[in-house]
């Protein structure tokens, strides 16, 4: 993760990400900061389930304690990134209302345009996003995302760098835009590897206070050359 303003020196984090696909709809999710030493340990558990909810908690290792982000954080930043909370929750088709925009050429690829309003505008903190979504591989390029009450989007998310791996599409490289400050958060994934059987006990409270537990499913981190 790199983050950077306007006129200022980026900084970097490492992290590492880990996903598991429940079925219906029910997905999990932990993120776990590495690097640098400020913010080493830091976690993020998601748990979305079928519908509209989804839990979530924060480790701070500084604390030692687990706490839960409740929904009315959902625009809240993640650690400091152009990320709020809710970006990193799953979120399913049925809870938008979508519209087929037309077509337009992204990177020299004719892409669907989507706009998405949520069905219930409670549950979340936008008013709608719009997608440019490769008609090949249906993921997103581009997303705008549009906050209540305004008419033009507040953040940006880009993806540059897409490829497959173990038969799966995957980013590798992708930006987000906080559009009135300019300022980036940079997300480069350095390795992956699908389909590990990870254990459920790692998606728990105990296993987002313990990064022991995750020491052997942990991908390679060091820079591939291009």
């Amino acid at each position: 993760m790199r983050l950077q303003g306007k006129g200022k020196e980026p900084s970097e984090r490492l992290l590492f990400t880990y996903a598991k696909d429940k079925g219906d709809a029910e997905h999990w999710t932990l993120l776990r900061f590495a690097e640098p030493g400020d913010i080493a340990g830091t976690g993020l558990l998601t748990i979305d389930y079928p519908g509209d909810k989804s839990d979530q908690w924060l480790y701070l290792p500084a604390l030692d304690r687990v706490r839960r982000i409740s929904s009315s954080r959902k625009g809240g930043k993640f650690v400091g990134s152009d990320f709020y909370y809710e970006d990193l929750m799953d979120r399913e088709v049925d809870m938008d209302h979508h519209q087929l925009l037309g077509r337009e050429v992204l990177s020299g690829i004719e892409c669907f345009v989507l706009e998405s309003i949520p069905v219930d505008p409670d549950n979340s903190v936008y008013s709608k996003r719009v997608s440019w979504v490769h008609p090949g591989i249906m993921l997103p390029l581009k997303i705008e995302f549009y906050e209540k009450n305004r008419d033009k989007p507040a953040k940006r998310l880009k993806a540059s760098k897409i490829k497959k791996v173990q038969g799966y599409w995957t980013v590798f490289d992708s930006t987000m835009v906080t559009l009135k400050t300019g300022h980036k958060t940079k997300l480069l994934t350095m390795d992956i590897t699908y389909d590990q059987e990870l254990p459920d006990a790692l998606f728990t409270q105990q296993g987002l206070s313990d990064d022991s537990r995750e020491q052997t499913f942990r991908p390679d981190a060091s820079p591939k050359p291009e």
